[in-house]
This record gives structure tokens, sequence and C-alpha cells, in this order.
């Protein structure tokens, strides 16, 4: 019997491991995904997020979930919808709950919903309502709570301003309430992570390493008693993310890193592009997060 998802990261957090979640936003790059996990017998997730069918090319969440029908492994991977925004990064409302139903009725094995550019009534509202859905089908939610920002238009400010400031980081109280009313399984959080740029030159640049305050990370751990989530993975410092992984975080999403990847070879070749996708899952998980194997561990 398949081993639900939501039972798989629960499992990550008790043993102080980690499920890597990576974002697909071009098609061909799924297989490579696949392939590396099986590689190195290491268990993760394939997800798609929004702004990669509106932002790239991932066409829709019923192609990623065509083409996850046909790559899959279920010794190694279960399929995620990630951010869904209830305000997206240009600012606009969007019909989050008919994506996130449409998601449920192909098949997605959990979903995300990003509030967290609401103010907090108004995100743990937005967050239940998504909970209830996702838990009605049998399969688990992610919150968002602060602000992991890097998806915004513009630059930046500079990142130590950020990190010294502690601006946009998850607040415990905040978290403890959220994760109590909101009936999520997952929270993502702010402690010094960002995002990848997704639009205009940024893109192709090389990502901020980013730093963590773990001790922030500590009270939000011991304030919401819920996997916690780790979004923006690419570039930040090794020693953070294992660090990190000892004090709570059962989930990370890794998106910059494979994309540059494959981008840097397509318009050479495809096959070329999606071997070098391959290789740097193997070295990710391998080498970077020190993972591989937890497939015999997680998903048995």
């Amino acid at each position: 019997m398949k081993v639900p998802t939501g039972n798989i990261v629960l499992k990550a957090c008790e043993k102080h491991t980690l499920v890597p979640a990576f974002n697909i936003p071009y098609i061909p790059m799924m297989a490579p995904v696949v392939q590396a996990l099986e590689k190195t017998n290491t268990f993760g997730l394939i997800q798609v997020a929004r702004p990669e069918w509106e932002k790239f090319e991932a066409k829709s969440l019923r192609a990623i979930r065509d083409e996850y029908e046909k790559v899959k492994n279920e010794r190694f991977t279960r399929l995620h919808l990630d951010h869904v925004p209830v305000i997206d990064e240009d600012g606009l409302r969007v019909d989050f709950e008919a994506i996130i139903a449409e998601a449920i009725d192909l098949g997605y094995e959990s979903v995300m919903v990003d509030g967290s550019r609401l103010e907090l009534d108004e995100n743990i509202a937005a967050t239940a309502r998504v909970a209830e859905m996702a838990h009605k089908a049998g399969i688990s939610a992610e919150g968002e709570l602060g602000a992991v920002l890097g998806h915004e238009a513009g630059p930046l400010p500079p990142y130590e301003e950020l990190f010294a400031s502690g601006q946009g980081f998850t607040d415990p109280q905040q978290a403890k309430r959220f994760a109590q009313e909101s009936k999520v399984d997952w929270l993502s959080v702010a402690f010094g992570n960002i995002h990848g740029a997704i639009s205009g030159a940024a893109k192709s640049q090389k990502k901020l390493a980013a730093r963590l305050n773990i001790e922030h990370l500590d009270r939000l751990r011991e304030a919401t008693n819920v996997p916690l989530v780790l979004h923006g993975g690419s570039g930040i410092q090794k020693h953070c993310l294992l660090e990190a992984v000892q004090h709570g975080i059962g989930k990370i999403n890794i998106g910059t890193t494979i994309r540059q990847a494959y981008e840097v070879l397509r318009e050479e070749s495809i096959e070329k592009a999606q071997e070098n996708v391959c290789n740097c899952v193997v070295e990710l998980v391998s080498n970077e997060l020190e993972i591989a194997g937890t497939a015999a561990v997680l998903a048995a």
C-alpha cells in the first residue's frame, strides 16, 4: 500500500532527515529528476507552482500530471502542487480555490496555498478553506506565513539588511495561531531564506547565498508543532541547510539550481540539458543535502 505524502514528511521530521521537492518549470526536466532520485535511492516530491505555468513552460496542471504519470516511480516520488498564491507576485488576486480544486481532481497528492501577502486573519481563513478541501480528499495541505521574498518585481533590499533586521521573518506567536486555526499540515516559514527570481534578467543570475537564523527556527518549531518547510532552498549555505534539518525542517523546495542547469544547455540540446539536471540533482541529494538513500526509510 502506498504511503501518503503527509506520513512521509512527518517521518522525515521524526528522523531528522528531509524530503526535497523539485520544481518543474520546463516539462522535460521531470524525467531526469525522477531518474536522479532512482539512482540515489532518495525520496522526493515532483512539484509545480503557478508561476511555472504562467511565466515559464510547465503549460498547465494537467500537462504536469500527464508527464508525471509517464515517468513516476512511487518508491521515490509523489506529485505536489506548490505555490498557488491568493495575491500573486504582480499584486493580482488569484482564483486559488479553483486551481487547487482542479489539482485535487487531477490526483495531486498534496497542495499548497500561499496567503503570505494577506493580513493574518485573511491568510488563516484562506488556508483553512484549502486545508478542508485537501483533507476531504485525503491529502495534505501546506500554507505559508511570513515573507519569503524574491518573487516580487524589482530588486530585493540588500540581503544582509534583510537578515539583520529580520524583515519578513515568520512571527512565532502568529505561527502558533496560524497552525492551530488553519489546520494546515505543513507550514512554510521565513527565517533568512529567499526565493529565486522568476522574471527579468535576475532569473538567470546566480542566486544570493542566503543564511538561516536557526534560533528563530527553533522558536517556530516549538510554537507550531507541525512539519516546517523551507522555500528558496537553492543557494543556501550547506551548513545552514544541514542544521535546519536538525531543527524542524522536513521539506525543502529546490527550483533555481535545477532550472538554471536546464536553461544553460537547452538551446544546445534538450538531451544534454536533461543530463545536466540529472547530474545536478544527484549532486544535491548526495553531497549538498546528504540525504541519498532516504527512500528505503521514508516510503517503505
